[in-house]
């Protein structure tokens, strides 16, 4: 497994190398926003694991650009502790936030469960096709229609609408969508949920004071209203006797 380590301190570069080929992993380092890109357009590691502050830039700005063009696992590890920072990284298509000072036991844990995670859903989503109503997934290609209108959407707005297509018409709790969506160490962070929530309503047009598609079961989750399936036509010349 090849990973991209993103860090403008050499010192926490050269930790992580050391500990994560202990561990087999194929490392690959960047200082900056620029050689990051170049790295992972050019190496397309497995996994990366991202500072935000860079010299020239943003890490966020990273997270942005490598999620317009692949969903490999990204990991962010920052200084910055400010909830909002956290919120804006996993908006932008982070998938785990680990702050500095940090226990490599835990970031290696993370990380083999995200690269886990990634290789489950390609084998179990691959070449898969998700309607609902006016929803359509590719989950492929990762494209959204509603209303045969193409979506944006973040990645974990993404990952939060294939988990309630697939279980359109159920109720999933707070709990079931973070520790799907986010990871186990996230299923109290309703906080998150709801902010991604409003966001996904708003692009899917379903952001009215009353939403029809995407509703709030107050307490305890969300839940996705199931299409109705048309009846069958019994007009035919059989119609009498069945």
């Amino acid at each position: 497994m090849k990973v991209l380590v993103v860090d403008d301190e050499a010192q926490i570069r050269r930790f992580l190398n050391v500990s994560l080929s202990a561990q087999g992993y194929e490392l690959f380092e960047a200082g900056d926003c620029q050689e990051a890109i170049r790295q992972f357009t050019t190496m397309s590691p497995d996994a990366v694991i991202l500072d935000l502050g860079l010299p020239d830039g943003d890490g966020l700005d990273v997270v942005k650009t490598i999620r317009s063009i692949a969903s490999t696992p990204i990991i962010v590890l920052s200084a910055r502790h400010d909830e909002n920072q956290k919120v804006l990284a996993l908006d932008a298509g982070a998938n785990d936030y680990v702050t500095k000072p940090f226990g490599m036991p835990e970031l290696l844990a993370r990380l083999r469960r995200l690269i886990r995670d990634m290789s489950d859903v390609e084998a179990q989503f691959a070449g898969s096709m998700l309607t609902n109503g006016p929803i359509r997934i590719d989950v492929t290609s990762r494209s959204v229609y509603v209303h045969d209108k193409y979506v944006r959407l973040t990645k974990k707005e993404f990952d939060i609408l294939v988990m309630l297509t697939r279980h359109a018409g159920k109720v999933l709790t707070h709990q079931q969508i973070l520790g799907e969506c986010w990871g186990p160490a996230y299923v109290e962070e309703k906080q998150y949920l709801r902010i991604y929530i409003k966001n996904l309503r708003d692009k899917i047009g379903d952001s009215g004071t009353d939403p029809e598609l995407l509703l709030t079961e107050p307490g305890v989750g969300y839940r996705l209203v199931a299409a109705q399936v048309a009846p069958t036509d019994r007009t035919g010349p059989d119609a009498e006797s069945a």
